[in-house]
């Protein structure tokens, strides 16, 4: 695919997902909202391990860090494909004319760390088209329940819980999608090592996705050297730069053939000082926050390291008397046994959407890494929905853009001067690019 249809590729994908499921987007953002003030709280109170909180450099060595891992695995046993096929999803509608699978990859056969995915193939020419990874945020939020069968998968679940409707926007009209729940722990994904899901971090999501990758590629070999690319929203602006950072090092000393052509992220947590100020700035906006408790946060907060105990007080006094939409159909239908018998889930899972859990390490901020990856060739779009959890205005100053195409221009040239939806806005920068 070359560089012209590469970006054609991304922004007709994004256009079509751009509309992503605003309750998805709630509980999303009620989650990153509770981690990024667990985060300044911990940043406030004393000194912190240089090798947990890094601001000043890139989140890893890309020229040390990953020499270790794997280039390759056994092959895949006979069947494996086949027996994680999907016959047909309870409640799914007539003439699905696209092939469908999900099960398991173990990523730690010493934990017994198992990953689980949903993918979907496109309807026609799948042998030609890209493979696109999907991750959603959180952290420690499902791309099952989110990502595939709220916003951009093949079938959104009815509200009766039992049923499902075709998506007319999904992702797999022009990619081959694989949905990952990541990391352990989360969604049907698991550890047999219950101790472990409280060292989980931004290191040990990226490895085991690559791992992932490895044996998925195995399983699925006619994937070998497809364009790939990878995706997601809110806390896949670490997830997502962390991965093509961990197979670009490797590639770069020729130990992987994974063909990475690129990266693009929603609403993308790159900066928590930067993004939590633009967060907060958008809940008052719009409504969710009074103006005393905006003017708090603002005359108390300096959006940066070593907060006040007031200020941390302030911003936690936003998630009180405030009860975003849930949806329960969700919730129901994968808690259905009939749904995790025929996603090859592990009987008796009492699936949720998002969980709450201890987080190890993170880097304060993405942009080093996001240098890292445009410096060495890797494309990089950011864009930004109709109903953002997370605004990348704050960072634009960050990115060191230059706009090559004014609203007006890029609405006559893509959508004929007719209004459909959020005008969206092209910068670019060197290999990235960011639509807001």
């Amino acid at each position: 695919m070359t560089n012209i249809s590469s970006y054609a590729f991304i922004l007709v994908i994004i256009l079509l997902g751009a509309s992503l499921a605003s309750a998805t987007l709630l509980q999303e953002r009620d989650a990153l909202r509770t981690f990024l003030q667990s985060r300044a709280n911990t940043l406030g109170k004393g000194p912190v391990k240089a090798d947990t909180y890094v601001e000043a450099d890139t989140w890893a060595d890309p020229d040390s860090s990953f020499k270790h891992l794997p280039t390759h695995c056994p092959s895949s046993p006979p069947g494996a494909k086949e027996a994680d096929k999907i016959v047909a999803l309870p409640g799914q509608p007539p003439r699905v004319n696209f092939d469908q699978y999900s099960g398991y990859i173990t990523v730690s056969e010493e934990h017994g760390r198992a990953l689980f995915y949903y993918f979907v193939e496109a309807p026609y020419e799948a042998s030609s088209k890209p493979l696109v990874l999907w991750l959603n945020g959180g952290p420690w939020c499902s791309s099952l329940g989110a990502g595939a069968f709220q916003e951009l998968g093949p079938f959104r679940v009815n509200p009766d819980g039992k049923t499902l409707s075709r998506n007319r926007h999904a992702w797999n009209n022009l990619a081959n999608v694989i949905f990952l729940e990541s990391p352990a722990g989360v969604g049907f994904s698991y550890s047999n090592t219950s101790s472990e899901n409280s060292v989980s971090g931004d290191t040990r999501t990226s490895v085991d996705a690559y791992i992932f990758l490895l044996h998925w590629l195995e399983r699925f070999p006619e994937y070998k050297g497809r364009d790939f690319f990878i995706a997601g929203e809110s806390y896949s602006g670490h997830y997502a730069p962390q991965l093509a950072t961990v197979i670009l090092a490797l590639h770069k000393l020729g130990a992987t053939s994974m063909n990475l052509k690129g990266i693009f992220v929603g609403n993308p947590l790159l900066d928590d000082y930067k993004n939590t100020r633009g967060m907060f700035e958008y809940l008052w906006n719009h409504g969710d926050m009074s103006d005393e408790v905006w003017g708090e946060i603002t005359d108390l907060c300096k959006f940066g390291p070593s907060e006040s105990a007031a200020c941390n007080e302030s911003m936690a006094s936003v998630n009180t008397g405030y009860d975003p939409c849930i949806d329960y159909h969700v919730f129901d239908y994968f808690n259905n046994p009939e749904v995790q018998k025929a996603i090859h889930a592990r009987a008796n899972t009492k699936w949720i959407q998002c969980k709450d859990l201890p987080w190890t390490d993170a880097p304060v901020s993405m942009m080093p890494t996001i240098d890292w990856l445009v410096d060495n060739g890797l494309r990089v779009w950011l864009y930004r929905t109709y109903h953002p959890a997370l605004t990348i205005r704050g960072i634009l100053p960050e990115l060191n853009v230059i706009i090559i195409s004014t609203k007006e221009e890029l609405r006559k040239r893509a959508f004929h001067n007719e209004a459909c939806g959020q005008t969206v806005l092209i910068l670019h920068r060197r290999g990235l690019s960011s639509i807001i």
